[in-house]
């Protein structure tokens, strides 16, 4: 306790009362005490409690034994704000800048009317990063995964074929990842996502034609779809609303031309893989079991990569 002292004693020789004084403002007398260290504490050093005040020390201490909210599924609290699905969406739209001005640039130098890339055609940047297995590139190199441009199997996911493709895109994320990343937690979401985007891309590879180029979001965008099936079945919720859009979704895939099948399948089966891992993980060794699952995806994904690659310059 800190007290400062009074006259050593009053008219009749006794001793004379001390007057508390704030421990952290000696120059402060104060009768509230901290109910927690009992020290005294003047207004200014006085932290509100759910029983009196406590001083600056005990509630960062206080603070620091508590453990931070986590999600079903052992994620962070953080992710309810969705900044990791802003973030991809922010990205996909810079992404898609960069293409349409890589298209104009193009167009200008050859005279052309510059719109490319705004309505499904292919630009310099689509060229550069979208899925293609082996083939002449516009400037006539050999290039794709298989001539070691393995970057295209990551890139492609933020690449799209003008304004529509990604809106539409964008529009799932923007539904479905909010959703996923408040149950989930920003990191284990966004290695969802990726994962997800990752294994679309490589059933692009895998088993579309060597010199047929694919990019887009929804190879992801699917794997969110079979995630969240899987989430809320897991958290034991009512998941009639989502059989129909994935059966909407599913049949756009086969009936439209030009959509990448392999692409959208496999991000739906990957995805479904990962959000069992993440679903199903036992709570003891919780995280290790996460993290281990979806190291086997991934490795599992690079295998097949391989073995195709094989297949090709073989």
């Amino acid at each position: 306790m800190t007290e400062r002292s009074g006259q050593a004693g009053d008219a009749t020789g006794g001793p004379v009362p001390t007057t508390p004084v704030c421990y952290r403002h000696p120059g402060r007398e104060t009768y509230v005490r901290c109910t927690r260290c009992d020290r005294p504490i003047c207004p200014e050093c006085m932290r509100d409690a759910s029983v009196g005040h406590q001083c600056p020390e005990c509630v960062s201490e206080g603070r620091r034994s508590v453990r931070p909210a986590r999600t079903a599924f052992g994620g962070g609290a953080a992710g309810r704000q969705g900044y990791v699905t802003k973030t991809l969406i922010a990205l996909n739209v810079l992404v898609m800048v960069l293409s349409i001005a890589s298209a104009r640039s193009g167009a200008a130098a050859a005279g052309g009317s510059g719109f490319g890339g705004l309505f499904g055609d292919s630009t310099p940047l689509t060229n550069w990063g979208a899925v293609i297995g082996q083939a002449i590139l516009p400037d006539g190199t050999l290039g794709g995964v298989a001539e070691g441009q393995w970057y295209r199997l990551v890139t492609a996911m933020f690449l799209h074929y003008g304004l529509p493709h990604l809106l539409l895109n964008m529009w799932g994320l923007w539904v479905l990842g909010r959703a996923l990343e408040a149950v989930l937690g920003p990191l284990r979401f966004l290695a969802l996502y990726l994962i997800a985007g990752l294994g679309g891309n490589v059933a692009v590879y895998l088993f579309s034609p060597a010199n047929q180029p694919s990019a887009g979001a929804s190879t992801a965008i699917f794997g969110l779809f079979a995630a969240i099936f899987v989430i809320m079945r897991r958290l034991g919720r009512d998941t009639s609303a989502i059989v129909p859009i994935l059966v909407i979704n599913l049949v756009f895939t086969f009936a439209v031309p030009n959509i990448s099948v392999a692409g959208h399948l496999g991000g739906l089966v990957v995805g479904a893989l990962m959000a069992l891992v993440l679903a199903y993980a036992p709570r003891m060794r919780r995280t290790t079991f996460q993290a281990a699952g979806g190291a086997v995806l991934l490795v599992a994904l690079l295998g097949l990569v391989l073995v195709r690659t094989g297949m090709l310059i073989g």
